[in-house]
């Protein structure tokens, strides 16, 4: 078995290791190629809309024959996952190396801009460039050239997005991601422009931790789980196949994803909300939201951030959120919620987030799911399960229509399901009432706040949102990773993993977008907003976020009075 270097391991093995046989390369790529086939959601939707057959693989095994090392065969196998160009699909590594150069940068108004400085690795009297500054090259080759190299190491539903990820990896670069990393020298020559135009040049060390993937030779045969067996639930867990398939985030580090404020509870313009703003939620560690109020106009508009839709409990973050839309629909004008940069979680809450922004029944996003008889047999077995156990009737009653889902679209050898609920069994849901029957739900003007990384659970909640006409979309598109997923082993021998969706999120009703087909499916589409404002550009990077700040609250005041009829 392949294993990271450690004293142990470097004992054992000897200089002369060879690397993965070209059988053993041949055989992870067709096992990892069979996942897609298999389980994948949205291969009929990535070949209409990007023509890329993934079943088609005989270029890609001409490929694999050409690699001399493990680490082409790593790079070759990024290459073909990130061809579907899917958020929740990556190919990764059991690496913790990484290597860094002390700064990090992002797309401001099309430009890689340093965003934040270690001045640990590099104090301010030797290396004087600051946030704001852009770089411009490294090593002699353009940012932006790097950038277009790097997009496969960051492959994501929206195209903005992809550049964006790859901006990060110009000076941040995780092995588990980039399998060339540990291959880096141990510094770089750094072009900076600064705020003056000035050009100035760096020779900046690399600073290198963890231990890179020990390449080395792998033993016959060896097996390894594959993903059609998580859906089966345990005998002593009849939740297990539910509780996987509501599951619709991005998962890494905050130093691996590099972005600002990514899942974070403070808003990324945070320095920018001003002298007017009074924070309620935020100060402690308890708190899972951030909100407050604006006094704006001479209007009371309250704020809530979303940071993610994966609390520590759900039961707990729902209390403070009841609190705060009781507060907020007594003693506010409107109400701005921001979930800018939310990496998604857990689909269920996601839902339960709506059923208090809107006071009536709404419609949710449904899911289709790949129907591969594996699942059919794991819901089956679950629904017994729950059966046998006593479960509440609507877990039971989810089971039932997953199962009866599952087998039609077996039976018909379509594939995949038709739009299907997965939090309860109707796409039809209630807003949340008292005891006497009365929503409890905001009932005032609302705008929500989204951004190219409002991501997964943070797709389908904006898809609801404008589905139902509750309120203004504002920002920019969201990510378009428009379905549920789960992680699995990508080959019997290389210990690679892969990230696959499993379920794609539709809409109730198709919407036409430029640049794609008319179409109900969030993936790669995303939700676009009603009013458009672009929060990367420098102004906003050296001003806080404040000028983005200024311009929805003027547009809350707008809409709050356009709804008042005045």
């Amino acid at each position: 078995m392949k294993k990271l270097i450690s004293i142990i391991v470097l004992a054992a093995v000897s200089l002369s290791a060879q690397n993965l046989t070209p059988e053993q390369k041949d055989t992870d790529f067709h096992y990892l190629a069979s996942l897609f086939a298999t389980y994948y959601a949205p291969l009929e939707w990535k070949k209409e809309l990007l023509k890329v057959d993934g079943l088609d693989i005989k270029p890609w095994l001409a490929k694999v024959a050409a690699t001399k090392t493990d680490l082409e065969f790593y790079d070759l196998c990024v290459d073909y996952v990130a061809s579907f160009q899917d958020t929740h699909s990556s190919f990764s590594l059991p690496s913790v190396f990484f290597a860094q150069l002390g700064f990090v940068t992002d797309l401001y108004d099309g430009k890689a801009l340093i965003d934040s400085i270690n001045r640990t690795l590099l104090p301010l009297a030797t290396y004087p460039f600051v946030i704001g500054d852009e770089l411009v090259s490294i090593d002699g080759v353009p940012a932006d050239t790097l950038i277009t190299q790097f997009e496969k190491y960051g492959t994501q539903g929206n195209p903005r997005s992809t550049r964006r990820l790859a901006a990060q990896r110009l000076t941040s670069r995780p092995q588990s991601r980039m399998p060339f990393a540990s291959l880096l020298g141990d510094s770089a020559s750094v072009v900076i422009r600064r705020l003056n135009g000035n050009l100035e040049t760096y020779n900046i060390k690399w600073t290198k931790t963890g231990v890179p993937v020990e390449v080395g030779p792998v033993p016959n045969p060896k097996t390894t789980s594959a993903a059609g067996t998580r859906s089966s639930a345990r005998s002593d867990d009849f939740m297990r196949a539910l509780d996987e398939l509501r599951h619709s985030g991005v998962s890494g580090s905050a130093t691996e994803l590099g972005l600002l404020n990514y899942g974070s509870r403070n808003p990324i313009f945070i320095n920018g909300l001003g002298p007017n703003f009074t924070r309620r939620l935020g100060g402690t560690t308890a708190d899972f939201f951030y909100s407050g109020t604006f006094r704006h106009d001479n209007l009371t508009f309250g704020y809530i951030r979303i940071p993610n839709y994966s609390p520590p409990s759900i039961a707990v973050a729902l209390q403070q959120l009841d609190s705060e839309i009781a507060f907020f629909q007594a003693n506010t004008d409107g109400l701005i919620v921001d979930e800018m940069r939310n990496t998604g979680g857990n689909l269920c809450f996601g839902e339960n987030v709506m059923q208090r922004l809107i006071p009536d029944r709404f419609q949710t996003t449904g899911f289709i799911l790949r129907a591969y008889w594996g699942r059919t047999l794991g819901f089956y077995n679950s629904m017994i399960n729950a059966k046998a156990q006593g479960a509440p009737p609507e877990v039971i009653q989810q089971y039932e229509l997953l199962y009866a889902a599952m087998l039609k679209a077996n039976e018909s050898n379509r594939g995949i399901t038709e739009p299907i609920p997965l939090c309860t069994s109707s796409l039809e849901r209630d807003t949340v009432r008292n005891v006497a029957g009365t929503s409890t739900a905001y009932t005032k003007p609302i705008i929500m706040l989204i951004d190219e990384f409002s991501t997964s659970t943070a797709d389908s909640v904006p898809a609801m949102f404008q589905e139902n006409n509750r309120g203004v979309l504002y920002g920019y598109r969201t990510n378009g990773a428009g379905g549920n997923n789960i992680g699995t082993d990508a080959g019997p021998y290389s210990e690679g993993r892969t990230g696959m969706t499993i379920g794609v999120q539709a809409r109730r009703t198709p919407v036409l977008r430029e640049g794609y087909p008319y179409t109900s499916i969030l993936e790669n589409v995303g939700v676009h907003p009603e009013v458009v404002d672009d929060y990367m550009t420098r102004e906003n990077l050296l001003g806080g976020g404040a000028p983005f700040v200024q311009r929805f609250l003027w547009a809350m005041a707008a809409y709050v009075r356009q709804q008042r009829g005045e």
